[in-house]
């Protein structure tokens, strides 16, 4: 029973694609058992991120037609039979393998050897794994795909810099203002990757932060833990004139924040820069409202930019690191290697 997996991926695609396939959590235990039921699945985890939507499974039969199934039921789902071909990749045994322990380690990563991919990868196979969508192929995949990050983050320095998407942000904040000290910070949608850039945030010194989100309740408890406070979601515009940084997370299905609700707020910031980072994947806020003066819009493909700045000081650790992989995953394999690779993404280091 070979494993495969089928991809998009910000190495294929941009995020105006990615958005239209991704997949809210809440969904996934109900997408799963329909992906099993229609594709011929026995086995399958769902990992669907900011820079990535992949479909890990194992069936019986040939990998290539599996692939093809796999391909065919999210393009349906998500309805979009017309994207091009080009942004899919599809991989079996043993570059399937090989993949899943070059995600978890952070190798496919925007930033090179980040580790919040790798709870994120957890939490997709704890879900699938407790909604008794996964079997002994891949439990024993993902188990050592975790062993062999921690194996890596232990023996090699990939990690040496900026390892995660909120230090990347900072460094964005930085470019932008001189020093954070008494920059007011601002976070929209109280998820974990919002968390993590305020905290890097008041890490570097930003002077405060506020917290909106949807349920008011998780807005009030992130808002103790990080010392700040909290406004209601529908509220957060009133106080606009002192933010200087918003960081927006939400995992709204159409924008948050546009061009026209931006415009006359800008008028209360007396020609004040404002940055905005919009880290979410279906986006948060409109492209159009970065033509307004005096605001910086990134989304999270601009923080590529900064990223690469880091490839350098890591590049002699890949060779090392993608050996050790190698290494692991050849036990894994069922079969002679198939060697089927579909529009196969870039390594790690390009």
């Amino acid at each position: 029973m070979p494993i495969v997996a089928l991809g998009i991926s910000y190495r294929t695609a941009p995020v105006e694609i990615r958005e239209r396939f991704a997949l809210a959590e809440s969904a996934l235990p109900e997408i799963l058992q329909q992906l099993r039921e229609t594709a011929g699945v026995s086995e399958a985890v769902i990992l669907s991120t900011c820079n990535r939507v992949e479909i890990y499974a194992a069936a019986d039969g040939d990998g290539r037609d599996l692939i093809a199934r796999l391909k065919s039921f999210l393009r349906t789902h998500k309805n979009q039979p017309d994207v091009e071909e080009g942004v899919f990749y599809g991989l079996t045994e043993p570059q399937s393998i090989e993949h899943l322990f070059k995600v978890a380690s952070g190798l496919d990563s925007m930033v090179l050897g980040e580790t919040e991919i790798l709870g994120q990868l957890k939490k997709a196979y704890d879900l699938a794994l407790q909604h008794k969508h996964t079997g002994g192929r891949l439990n024993k995949a993902f188990q050592r795909a975790f062993n062999v990050a921690k194996h890596i983050r232990t023996e090699t320095n990939i990690q040496r810099g900026a390892t995660s998407v909120a230090a990347v942000a900072v460094e964005l904040a930085e470019k932008i203002f001189d020093s954070l000290a008494e920059r007011q910070v601002m976070v929209i949608g109280a998820g974990e990757t919002g968390e993590k850039t305020a905290r890097a945030l008041l890490s570097r010194g930003a002077h405060s932060v506020i917290v909106s989100n949807r349920s008011h309740e998780r807005a009030v408890a992130l808002a103790a833990e990080l010392g700040g406070r909290a406004v209601h979601f529908d509220e957060w515009h009133s106080e606009f004139a002192a933010v200087d940084i918003i960081i927006s997370s939400t995992a709204a299905p159409h924008y948050v924040l546009d061009r026209q609700k931006l415009a006359p707020l800008m008028k209360l910031r007396e020609n004040r820069p404002l940055l905005l980072v919009d880290i979410a994947v279906p986006r948060d806020i409109e492209p159009e409202v970065n033509f307004l003066e005096n605001v910086y819009l990134y989304n999270i493909d601009d923080l590529q930019t900064i990223a690469a700045d880091y490839l350098k000081q890591r590049q002699e650790e890949i060779a090392h690191c993608e050996q050790i992989i190698r290494e692991k995953a050849a036990g894994l394999v069922t079969r002679a290697p198939q060697n089927y690779i579909l529009n196969r993404p870039a390594c790690g280091h390009s």
